[in-house]
């Protein structure tokens, strides 16, 4: 494993266009911490004129400018090595900084909501400006039953800080201290085990590589079973509070309202998974039967039913191919994606201490950034796809829109990275002629299919059934997470396969579970980027046409009504059920080869 400043400048990201440097940061923190001084002197009177308003708004936008350009600079350096006590220090200053401004701006909702609404549309109609805030007031006027006094919003305000640390606790034992047991390869050749290898290990054709990788993690994570669960609970209990004491009958509710999402969205897609489940049992028969098994455990899930060529695939080539996939999507969107790969947006490698995964993530007026751990499969290519859609939807809102805007949901967040990766998979499929590597492929985009929109699915049962059950007043052990898991899995994978006893502490390494149900939406936003790239492929430009007005949308108007906008219906479960039709045929089609 590579240090840090063993890795290549030119392979790393360039945080010098947020700040370019930490004295810069050092000054801007400062600057900042001063002017929340600014808060007071608009507190009381928003409803005397329209200029007050406005300027109250504007003077909170530009704090929150300044706060996320700090935060994001002090996590993204964290994240490089997350061992590096400074930059924690940073994020975490940032992360304070940031409670306080909520807590002195905690007045201008609830004095908005005072407001008659007569006066307020009088306000907006003699300052102009303040149409800026239109979709601003549209959503705080939809938050008025679950709003607080302003004594009691600044409270809440003051206790997210606290609130907060089991996801930071998390965080850090999962990327910062956490350890797993390295095993030997088939030459006998000592490999770690580790985050960014995992996957890699998983789906190494030698079936012992393969449980021993599997049985490396989870050994760890049942060692530290009991305290992963404590922090756990504790995330859902912080998730319940804020939802009852803002009035919502549960968390679930509470956080779905957050993103303008009705609760029926999430019972339409677990019903529907549901329903389409002997699809997965039957995927799961002819991975056994493929690989020739007496019985299929939970460590042969990942590895290719087809063998292919396991030479890696350079990242230079990783680009190309990721450009031809998105050709469809026109000379715009590829000039965009070379500027993003030219200009040091990505870090590409893992190195030692860096956060495990991959996530796009940016500022406002700065390009977005793309963190990778690279490691040369297919896999990897298909991460570089997705979050590169991630940072160009970012890209497009933030050019159309102003901050106050252009921050898109949740609910539609894995809508054009996903779509990246349909158009890619199709692009590989049309351009294969030989039939064990077009086997390869079904596989691989079947396997997109498993764990995208069925393993998802299962997250979100296992979320709302813990919170359900925290709410009703039952601890949330270690053991009752286990079984709740097991059971699931039991559920989504069916009678053949041998559920082990290992993968019952799956959950205590989601890190998604503490950014509370988060996790449907990548099957949502999987089933409507099927829909839309099938229609892009088809070559209709009034779908093409839609999905970039889609990706300038950011948050101008609900999630639902955005997606519309592409032909894409989320308030129903028929893009669910498209999207299972699309994996049945990818299903037969593999059978017949």
């Amino acid at each position: 494993m590579k240090k840090r400043d063993e890795i290549p400048v030119c392979d790393t990201w360039n945080l010098a266009d947020i700040l370019p440097s930490d004295e810069a940061w050092e000054a801007l923190f400062l600057e900042t911490e001063r002017e929340l001084a600014g808060y007071k002197e608009f507190e009381g009177h928003l409803a005397e004129s329209g200029e007050v308003l406005f300027q109250c708004l504007k003077f909170d936008e530009d704090i929150s400018l300044k706060i996320e350009r700090l935060f994001v600079y002090g996590r993204e350096k964290s994240d490089e090595d997350t061992a590096k006590a400074k930059y924690q220090d940073f994020s975490a200053r940032a992360q304070a900084l940031s409670y306080k401004a909520a807590g002195l701006s905690s007045y201008i909702v609830p004095e908005i909501l005072a407001m008659n609404e007569s006066v307020l549309n009088g306000l907006i109609r003699t300052e102009k400006e303040l149409r800026r805030y239109a979709r601003t007031f549209e959503i705080i006027m939809k938050k008025k039953a679950h709003t607080l006094s302003a004594g009691m919003e600044e409270l809440l305000a003051r206790s997210m800080e606290a609130t907060q640390s089991p996801s930071d606790i998390f965080n850090m034992f999962n990327n910062a201290d956490v350890k797993f047991p390295s095993i030997t390869d088939s030459e006998g050749k000592e490999i770690p085990v580790t985050h960014g290898t995992y996957i890699p290990l998983m789906e190494n054709r030698d079936r012992r590589v393969r449980k021993e990788a599997f049985q490396s993690m989870y050994s760890v994570y049942g060692q530290f079973a009991n305290t992963l669960a404590a922090t756990f609970a504790a995330n859902v209990k912080q998730a319940s509070f804020y939802a009852k004491t803002r009035n919502y009958a549960s968390s679930r509710a509470y956080y779905l309202a957050e993103n303008e999402v009705p609760e029926s969205v999430y019972d339409n897609l677990v019903a529907a998974i549901s329903e389409g489940l002997p699809l997965l049992h039957d995927y799961v028969a002819v991975r056994k039967k493929v690989l020739g098994l007496d019985e299929i455990h939970m460590y042969d899930l990942y590895t290719p039913m087809v063998s292919r060529d396991d030479s890696r695939i350079p990242y230079d080539e990783a680009r190309e191919m990721v450009k031809k996939g998105l050709a469809p999507l026109g000379e715009k969107y590829l000039s965009l994606l070379q500027e993003g790969f030219d200009n040091r947006w990505i870090d590409v490698y893992e190195n030692e201490g860096k956060r495990s995964g991959a996530y796009s993530w940016g500022v406002y007026g700065t390009h977005p950034y793309v963190l990778l751990n690279y490691s040369g499969t297919l896999d990897s290519v298909f991460t570089l796809a997705h979050e590169m859609g991630h940072s160009l939807h970012s890209w497009f809102s933030d050019q159309a829109l102003p901050y106050v805007d252009a921050g898109y949901k949740i609910f539609v967040a894995e809508v054009a990275s996903t779509c990246n990766e349909a158009l890619l998979n199709r692009y590989l499929l049309a351009v294969t002629e030989d039939k064990k590597e077009r086997a390869y492929l079904l596989n691989h985009f079947m396997e997109s299919f498993r764990g995208t929109v069925f393993r998802q699915t299962m997250f979100a049962e296992f979320e709302a059934e813990t919170h359900r059950r925290s709410e009703a007043g039952e601890p949330l052990t270690a053991e009752l997470l286990c079984r709740l898991y097991h059971e699931l899995n039991v559920k989504y994978f069916g009678p053949e396969m041998m559920v082990d006893s290992e993968i019952d502490y799956e959950w205590a390494r989601i890190p998604h579970f503490y950014t509370p149900f988060y996790v449907y939406q990548y099957a949502t936003g999987f089933s409507a980027a099927m829909a839309i790239s099938s229609r892009i492929l088809a070559g209709d430009e009034q779908a093409l046409e839609g999905y970039f007005k889609f990706l300038s949308g950011g948050n101008s108007m609900p999630p639902i009504e955005l997606l519309k906008l592409c032909g894409v219906d989320m308030s129903t479960a028929q893009p669910i059920r498209e999207a299972l039709a699309v994996f049945k045929e990818l299903l037969e089609e593999y059978k017949t080869l």
